[in-house]
C-alpha cells in the first residue's frame, strides 16, 4: 500500500498565524479565545490542553481586565467596543483577507445607503466570518446560503454581492447568475446599477478545488480529514468526492474503517484550510500501520 498525504492541504496562512499568535501569547499570560480558533475538535483540544481558554460572546460580556484572542474570523464592529468598556486587551489574529472584505464591506454598505441598495453575503447564518462581515452593515446585511434565500432580496432595488472567504467559487458565481436572472424579470431591463457581484473568496482556498481534483483522481481512496464544524472542509470533501467515490470524511483515525481500503490500493490524505498538518500525518501513519505486513516466521 502507498499512503500519500497532499502537499497542499491543511493551515491556511490566517489559520496558522493564529495559532502562532495563540501559542506565543500563552507564554507570556493566560489567554482567552472568543470561540474555537479553528474548527477541528482535535486541535482546539490540544490547544485547550496548553491553557487557551475557549469563550463564547455571551461570557464575553461578564470578562474584564483579562487578554483574548481574535481568530482569524474576524470580529464586528461592536466587539471592539466591549473590549474597550471592560478593559480587555485584544489580541487580534483577524486574518488579513477577512479584514480586508470587512472594508469592502462597509464602504458598499455607506454607498447603497445613498440608493436604497441592500448588502448580500453568500455564506453560511451564524459562521463566525459571516457575523464579522454583517456586522459592518449595522447587522442590515442578506444572508443566503440555498436557492430558497434568494426570497429575502427585493429585485426591485439595487443589489451588492459578496462572499465569504472560504465558500466555493462554482456555488458563488451560480448564484450570482441566479440574482441577475431574478433582478431582469422583476425590472423587465438591467443596469449596471442594479447589480455589482464582488468575487471575494480566498484564493488560496478557491485554488485547492482544482488540486483537489487532480489529486483525488490520481489516488483509489482519499481520506478527507476535517471537523464536522469545517463548512469549508465540507465543500473540499464534495469536490473529492466528485472525482473518487471512493472518499471518506473522517475526524480522526479512530473513525477509519480498515474495510474501506485494499493491500495494493493508493491512498490519499488530505484535508481542509483547518486541518492541522500533524493530524493527517496521525492518520497516514496509523493506516500505514494497520496494512504493514507481519514478518515471515
Amino acid at each position: 500500500m502507498e499512503v500519500t498525504i497532499d502537499k497542499n492541504s491543511g493551515y491556511c496562512f490566517g489559520v496558522e498565524f493564529a495559532i502562532q499568535m495563540a501559542e506565543d501569547e500563552m507564554k507570556e499570560s493566560e489567554l482567552y479565545c472568543l470561540g474555537d480558533i479553528v474548527h477541528n475538535g482535535m486541535e482546539v483540544d490540544r490547544l485547550n490542553a496548553k491553557g487557551l481558554k475557549i469563550i463564547d460572546r455571551e461570557e464575553l460580556k461578564s470578562i474584564k481586565n483579562a487578554k483574548v484572542l481574535i481568530r482569524a474570523h474576524g470580529e464586528p464592529p461592536e466587539t471592539y467596543q466591549l473590549a474597550m468598556d471592560n478593559n480587555i486587551e485584544l489580541v487580534d489574529a483577524s486574518c488579513p483577507v477577512v479584514l480586508k472584505l470587512q472594508n469592502r464591506v462597509k464602504m458598499a454598505y455607506d454607498r447603497m445607503q445613498d440608493v436604497n441598495g441592500q448588502i448580500v453575503i453568500y455564506g453560511k447564518t451564524g459562521h463566525a466570518e459571516v457575523i464579522g462581515l454583517t456586522g459592518q452593515t449595522n447587522n442590515e446585511a442578506i444572508i443566503i446560503m440555498e436557492d430558497k434565500d434568494l426570497d429575502k432580496i427585493d429585485f426591485s432595488r439595487p443589489v451588492t454581492l459578496y462572499s465569504q472567504t472560504t465558500k466555493s467559487t462554482k456555488g458563488f458565481y451560480r448564484i450570482r447568475q441566479m440574482i441577475e436572472d431574478r433582478i431582469k424579470e422583476a425590472k423587465g431591463d438591467f443596469k449596471e446599477i442594479d447589480f455589482s457581484a464582488n468575487d471575494s473568496i480566498c484564493r488560496q482556498v478557491s485554488n485547492r478545488e482544482p488540486q483537489l481534483q487532480n489529486f483525488s483522481k490520481d489516488q483509489d481512496v482519499i481520506i478527507f480529514v476535517s471537523g464536522k464544524k469545517s463548512s469549508n472542509g465540507r465543500a473540499l470533501y464534495s469536490v473529492c468526492l466528485q472525482e473518487n467515490e471512493r472518499s471518506y470524511f473522517v475526524e480522526s483515525e479512530e473513525e477509519i474503517d480498515l474495510s474501506w481500503f485494499k493491500e495494493e490500493d493508493r491512498v490519499g490524505i488530505c484535508g481542509a484550510t483547518s486541518t492541522p498538518m500533524w493530524l493527517m500525518e496521525q492518520v497516514s501513519s496509523f493506516i500505514e500501520k494497520s496494512f504493514k505486513k507481519l514478518p515471515v516466521a
